[in-house]
């Protein structure tokens, strides 16, 4: 019984930290194309320094496996927004009083928060044709913030989201 109870409570907490990620793309294009990038050059992304150089070392990475490479007249521009916000709150304990007797019943029951509601960062990734200057594919990444994580903890949350949203760059080819 500890093990089923331990086995659940570390689901619970490990589906917390999971990074959703919601695509969407012009499904006329032609992604072969697109074999050389740039990023927006006043690109407000609204993430500190720090991490805004964390998040284009780790998109350079992805796209350089995938063989496409950083160039000063690209086939595209990369622009990315970033969004914080409170996730709502669902953790509440119940407490319920009632009671019966001579088919006479009644209750009352109150949910009261637990803990504080979880800081979320929402992440937009916009592909855009530089020639078009059309939106082609985008990303948008959820996943939990902590303001107070280390450098290192920074970076490998920033790669593993980034790592999460290019996954599915490009996209393939649906069989009809």
């Amino acid at each position: 019984m500890r093990k089923l109870i331990l086995l659940l409570l570390v689901a619970l907490i490990s589906s917390c930290k999971t990074v959703q990620v919601y695509y969407d793309y012009d499904k006329e294009t032609d992604f072969s194309n697109y074999s050389t990038y740039n990023y927006y050059p006043d690109m407000e992304t609204g993430l500190s320094q720090l991490d805004e150089n964390r998040l284009f070392d780790a998109i350079d990475a992805e796209l350089q496996v995938k063989g496409i490479r950083f160039s000063e007249d690209p086939d595209f521009y990369i622009n990315i927004k970033t969004r914080f916000f409170r996730q709502a709150q669902s953790n509440t304990v119940g407490v319920g009083v009632g009671g019966t007797g001579r088919s006479i019943g009644g209750g009352l029951s109150i949910g009261i928060p637990v803990g504080q509601p979880d800081q979320q960062r929402e992440i937009r990734f916009d592909l855009v044709d530089s020639k078009k200057d059309e939106l082609f594919w985008n990303a948008v990444s959820e996943s939990s913030f902590k303001e107070n994580l280390t450098p290192e903890k920074r970076e490998a949350r920033i790669k593993e989201i980034t790592a999460k949203v290019f996954s599915k760059y490009p996209p393939r080819k649906q069989i009809k």
